[in-house]
């Protein structure tokens, strides 16, 4: 199954809940599948692990990057570039939005209400249920709640990104596909997609799975590792 999103997507979850990393692989996967992608940062509240610092790997691959003026790119204010709301008004192909952390993070959708006048929002909840605040049904509702409160959107899917990093195993992407089916019915939102990371592809039983595969390439890593190479990303 091939992940099919187009137009405006935007991407919220939790913290720590790896979104920004699922909306650099998804933009990967979505340009290498044939469509004109750009992503926006709109992280305004989280100085560490931003769309930002894979900004040259992503411009190699042909994708769009919108970020703040250059001058303040390391700096932890509430900078939002007017390029966004253009980008908005005239979508074409695939535009990413990936949003900051919780509700704090996703007020900056609300601030872009006039530029989303008239079109369609897909807003996706990136859930790991393997991080306190979303390891139940309720905390991941709970959220949710507070996450469309502040963006005055409504959330219309889930991404299941059942992770723990270096020591996942393939129990934890089974485990945390069955997780994010309970979420599915409860919210009543359909499961867009998982996230896989690459090396673990070959020792995944993909015919579990009702749902695409998003593989991750790991971008946003500590100083002393080397960010990983994108493979196949188009299946």
């Amino acid at each position: 199954m091939e992940i099919s999103l187009n137009g405006i997507v935007a991407i919220v979850g939790n913290y720590g809940s790896g979104k920004t990393e699922v909306a650099i692989n998804l933009a990967v996967n979505r340009k290498r599948a044939g469509l004109d992608v750009r992503i926006a940062d709109l992280d305004l509240v989280n100085p560490y692990f931003r769309t930002r610092e894979a900004r040259h790997t992503l411009e190699a691959l042909g994708i769009n990057v919108v970020l703040p003026p250059e001058e303040y790119l390391q700096a932890d204010l509430p900078i939002l570039s007017p390029t966004i709301a253009g980008m908005i008004r005239q979508p074409d192909g695939l535009t990413l939005l990936d949003v900051g952390g919780d509700d704090a993070g996703a007020t900056v959708l609300a601030a872009l209400g006039d530029a989303f006048a008239g079109l369609d929002v897909n807003l996706l909840q990136v859930v790991n249920p393997l991080r306190p605040q979303t390891a139940t049904v309720e905390g991941c509702l709970k959220i949710k709640a507070e996450i469309e409160t502040a963006a005055k959107l409504t959330i219309s899917g889930l991404i299941g990104n059942a992770n723990l990093i270096d020591d996942t195993e393939p129990q934890v992407i089974y485990d945390g596909y069955e997780f994010l089916k309970k979420l599915s019915t409860a919210s009543g939102l359909p499961l867009e997609f998982i996230t896989v990371a690459q090396e673990l592809l070959e020792q995944i039983a993909v015919e579990r799975f009702g749902c695409p595969i998003l593989p991750i390439a790991r971008q946003l890593v500590p100083p002393w590792k080397v960010a990983g190479k994108f493979e196949n990303m188009a299946g």
